[in-house]
């Protein structure tokens, strides 16, 4: 009598197969979860230069265009004054409302000027300052910036970086 060929696995080899499978997951998730973190500071940064950028534009703006009518890049009021109303300039044709040459810390300001959107990132507006966490941040609260509108002449804006914001809180 001829013996029957065995087929599948013996469950020696099951257990084997599972534990090498799950030693993997512990070595990888926690990898993982740290390069998740590692991606939101780079978004975060990411932010902060499109900022920075956007408000050094603003100003060339301003800087390099005359009063209205002259050119389509100055909105109603030029920008060299205080912020209020259809002041500011047009960024990729989108009005950004500036004062002292520099977009203003609102949604028509940095916001539009930076084209950062509320999908990408949780922003936050009080008073001539604006917030931004990217949205999954474990600790929004330390992993953030802050764009300060200044309402002076010749006042730049302050962009800082919350010193907390590191893959701990990201």
């Amino acid at each position: 009598m001829a013996r029957k060929q065995q087929t599948g696995f013996t469950i020696i080899e099951l257990v084997i197969t599972i534990t090498i499978i799950a030693i993997l997951a512990a070595i990888a998730l926690p990898r993982y979860v740290a390069l998740q973190a590692d991606a939101r500071v780079a978004k975060l940064q990411a932010a902060m230069g499109s900022v920075k950028s956007a408000a050094a534009l603003a100003k060339a703006i301003c800087l390099t265009q005359t009063a209205t009518g002259s050119t389509t890049q100055l909105m109603a009021g030029g920008c060299n004054v205080a912020a209020g109303g259809t002041v500011g300039v047009i960024m990729d044709g989108a009005n950004v409302l500036t004062g002292f040459s520099y977009p203003t810390a609102a949604a028509l300001g940095i916001q539009v000027a930076a084209q950062l959107l509320a999908t990408d990132y949780t922003l936050t507006f009080a008073g001539n300052v604006m917030t931004v966490s990217p949205l999954g941040a474990s600790a929004p609260a330390s992993c953030n910036f802050t764009y300060t509108w200044a309402p002076v002449a010749n006042g730049a804006p302050a962009i800082i970086l919350n010193a907390a914001a590191t893959t701990a809180n990201c």
